[in-house]
């Protein structure tokens, strides 16, 4: 697929687990179809909010064949890789394209050492040419973080990179980014309370956790925006503030699972050591989701 078909709002998936940790399959088709219902424009399966760091190779593959089947070519499905050496990155991403996946969504290596510029440039290399798929690089890693200037020669030297989810508070690093951007890639922004001046800035859209807990306020703030409507967009903006403020805690991807269950999407566990929210949490949450839409 050409990058301009990766646009607008892509929610990450959450995994949903039982007490033991289990992945309970088949609780995953209510929520894709939810998101799709929603107006998003492509989903991603496997990423933090996924907790995909937890998953191994089967357990990945197996989430995207079921996404797959279940988004039956509705919006594209992107596969979150989220693994430490570039072997290991291969052999998942080429899993994920028999899985259906259409693009990948790749962390750098997130051990502790950081590998040098020139190894970086390599690891996104294998990666995009062994799987045969485009690459966004999910510049999330704080000990691994590239900067503007090392992201914008990855996509220079390797063509299959078609642009970067940007995961940094700093709005400075996106615009960064933005400037000078060569040609067809993209900029994707992760940065959940500054959705609304990123979306301003131009960016190509959002893969980020308020997209997985509120599809459909999302998908309304990004075409606000799109119209001119900012007066509304701003008021939107604050309401999904909030809420993103009261889901943003150390246990983000239950707070998400949590959410997502207020709208009809099966309540589901977090896999262990993450635990579910308390009860205080809870009400932080369904009272901050009253004041969007969804």
């Amino acid at each position: 697929m050409s990058s301009d078909q990766f646009f607008g709002v892509i929610p990450p998936t959450t995994t949903p687990f039982n007490a033991q940790g289990e992945i309970q399959y088949d609780q995953l088709k209510a929520q894709i179809d939810w998101m799709v219902e929603s107006g998003v424009h492509g989903v991603c399966v496997g990423g933090s909010s996924a907790e995909g760091h937890t998953l191994d190779a089967d357990e990945l593959r197996k989430l995207l064949e079921i996404s797959n089947e279940t988004l039956a070519g509705r919006v594209p499905l992107i596969a979150g890789i989220i693994i430490n050496s570039t072997r290991q990155a291969v052999q998942r991403s080429q899993d994920a394209r028999r899985a259906g996946a259409v693009a990948l969504q790749v962390t750098p290596p997130h051990y502790v050492f950081h590998p040098s510029d020139d190894a970086l440039v390599d690891h996104f290399r294998a990666i995009s040419e062994e799987s045969g798929l485009p690459v966004l690089i999910y510049n999330v890693v704080p000990w691994c973080y590239l900067r503007p200037a090392l992201l914008k020669r990855i996509m220079l030297e390797v063509p299959g990179v078609i642009g970067v989810k940007q995961s940094n508070g700093d709005l400075k690093l996106t615009a960064d980014l933005l400037i000078d951007l060569p040609k067809d890639k993209l900029v994707f922004t992760a940065v959940d309370a500054l959705l609304y001046p990123s979306f301003v800035l131009g960016v190509h859209g959002t893969i980020a956790a308020n997209p997985a807990a509120a599809p459909k306020a999302t998908v309304k703030l990004w075409d606000l925006v799109k119209a001119g409507n900012h007066a509304e967009a701003k008021v939107l903006h604050e309401n999904l503030l909030r809420f993103w403020n009261a889901l943003i805690t150390d246990d983000l991807p239950a707070n998400i699972k949590y959410a997502q269950s207020l709208q009809g999407v099966p309540f589901a566990l977090p896999r262990a050591p993450m635990r579910a929210p308390d009860d205080a949490r809870k009400a932080l949450i369904a009272q901050a989701l009253k004041a969007i839409p969804h």
